[in-house]
């Protein structure tokens, strides 16, 4: 009898284990570390920097994502700029007048990461050693291209040519111990005759140990592609994405392929889980399928004390 009450015992602890622990998994948040692009709060950071990153810190966001021009950029990087921070009604970028130690003091005090820095094309190809050096000192793993200029994109041959410009950039980031990634505009996502997109010559004529991916959720969907679909065909390629809910469903009215297409639907932006995206469903699965940082991305978002914290508070609900 004793052996036997004792088998039973076992069994039942062995029952309420498992128990507790699918209980446990159950709780368990979906994202661990939200993060935030740093293309939502510019004017912030221009104006009370320190105040910036304590109210990032505040709200609970884990990890940021910092956006080029810098000081080390090209001439090219920072003219383009220039030019059209007059539209933008801001001046500051990259390291925002810091240095790279004042930067990543900023925000590790706050409890903050930055995993990920965002540059232009020009400093890709000609400063990855400074960019490199840069990225070591604030702990980012992954230099970011944002977009293809326009002039490069036009055709299929075009396309061809970016993949093979990205295995090259790729390999001189590994070389310096950095990764390389590139994030999605509205672009490249029409499907063609034979079923495919333009994106998809990127995906596969680009080596998976060279060229990793982030997803702009937002874009991705205004361009007509799924992002679930996207996250399945091409696991473990994707290892970072923007995070941004639409009012409403919007297409592009075009191709999706300039600034003027884009700027028409920055009004359908809204704090995550206030629009019609299904977040949770595209979430599990970029989490699923290989995605590692989650950057809410509401760019130049109005009063984001409010807009950001409903954003984090949103994601962190989700289980």
């Amino acid at each position: 009898m004793k052996r036997r009450q004792f088998l039973q015992n076992t069994a039942l602890l062995q029952v309420a284990a498992l128990a507790n622990t699918s209980e446990l998994f159950a709780r368990a948040p979906l994202v661990n570390k939200v993060g935030l692009g740093l293309f939502s709060i510019p004017k912030m950071l221009d104006e009370d920097f320190e105040g910036a990153f304590a109210m990032l810190g505040k709200m609970g966001y884990k990890e940021v994502e910092s956006f080029g021009p810098y000081e080390f950029s090209t001439e090219k990087a920072k003219s383009g700029w220039a030019a059209v921070t007059p539209q933008l009604g801001f001046k500051g970028s990259g390291f925002f007048n810091k240095t790279a130690e004042q930067f990543l003091n900023a925000a590790s005090s706050n409890g903050i990461s930055i995993p990920s820095m965002h540059t232009d094309q020009d400093t890709l190809q000609t400063k990855m050693g400074e960019l490199a050096e840069a990225a070591h000192k604030i702990g980012a793993k992954y230099v970011v291209l944002p977009s293809v200029p326009d002039a490069e994109r036009k055709t299929l041959d075009d396309y061809k040519r970016v993949a093979e410009k990205f295995n090259a950039i790729g390999a001189a980031a590994k070389k310096e111990g950095i990764k390389y990634a590139y994030h999605n505009h509205g672009y490249g996502l029409y499907k063609l005759d034979d079923g495919s997109m333009p994106l998809d010559i990127i995906f596969n004529q680009t080596d998976p140990g060279l060229v990793y991916f982030e997803m702009d959720v937002y874009w991705t969907v205004a361009g007509g592609a799924d992002p679930v679909e996207l996250f399945k065909k091409h696991k473990g390629r994707y290892k970072m994405m923007h995070v941004k809910d639409m009012k409403e469903q919007k297409r592009f009215s075009g191709d999706g392929g300039n600034a003027t297409q884009w700027i028409a639907l920055f009004p359908y932006m809204t704090s995550c889980g206030e629009g019609v995206l299904d977040l949770p469903k595209i979430l599990t699965a970029a989490k699923q399928n290989g995605v590692d940082h989650f950057f809410v991305e509401q760019d130049m978002v109005a009063s984001p004390e409010i807009a950001l914290k409903k954003s984090v508070d949103y994601i962190k609900g989700l289980k």
